[in-house]
């Protein structure tokens, strides 16, 4: 049986993927939701982007007048970040301890991150969001559905159940060897104290069975 003491490990996973990003991956593409969440902040935001990946969000965000920071956990990502000179702040960390003072953003994204660990990275994680996020500023984050949790049991090999809702897979070529956080629309919500929802949709992505939960979050004084 394997133990692991140390969980949100899949940016050893993404920092091989940035290091090796070629022109046209859909990973240099913003998403939809992302915009259309951006058209209704105020001018200037100061924004975090949690988990920033190679920029997609930050540097189109940042281009569109908004103030942003990029963190991430993988200097390869950052690097590619920083080789666009957009004007985008970077910081290496991890997600569950935020190098920011309290209050320092009006508004956070985190697209396809903070479920990257078991249940305490993810409270930890939410707890720093919540510090760092002005009262009133908005959380737009992704989560993994359950509905996807039947999907990957049945495509992926060894499927593993390491605690409470956090599983690893036997795949080397994808990210899912990694723990992954699954959750019900119940279980959720339970785990955002201090924040209320003002959108959330389970959605497929890309694949059939992808199946992501949508939200938006107002940080609650």
């Amino acid at each position: 049986m394997n133990i692991f003491t140390k969980t949100d490990t899949a940016d050893q996973h993404w920092s091989k993927i940035w290091d090796e990003i070629e022109e046209g991956s859909k990973w240099l593409t913003p998403e939809p939701d992302v915009k259309r969440w951006a058209e209704g902040l105020e001018a200037g935001a100061n924004i975090l982007d949690l988990g920033a990946g190679v920029g997609r969000h930050s540097i189109s965000l940042q281009a569109a007048g908004f103030k942003v920071t990029a963190l991430d956990a993988s200097p390869e990502g950052l690097a590619e970040i920083e080789r666009a000179d957009a004007g985008v702040t970077t910081h290496l960390g991890r997600m569950d301890m935020l190098p920011f003072e309290d209050h320092s953003f009006d508004h956070i994204l985190s697209w396809n991150v903070i479920y990257h660990g078991n249940e305490t990275v993810l409270l930890s994680t939410i707890s720093e969001v919540r510090r760092v996020l002005k009262p009133g500023g908005t959380f737009m984050v992704t989560m993994l559905s359950k509905r996807r949790l039947w999907s990957d049991r049945e495509k992926l090999n060894g499927p593993r159940e390491i605690s409470r809702n956090t599983w690893v897979f036997d795949d080397d070529k994808s990210d899912k060897r990694h723990p992954h956080f699954y959750c019900s629309a119940v279980e959720m919500l339970a785990l955002f104290q201090g924040f209320e929802v003002t959108w959330m949709e389970d959605r497929e992505h890309d694949k059939p069975g992808s199946w992501h939960w949508h939200l938006i979050l107002e940080r609650q004084a």
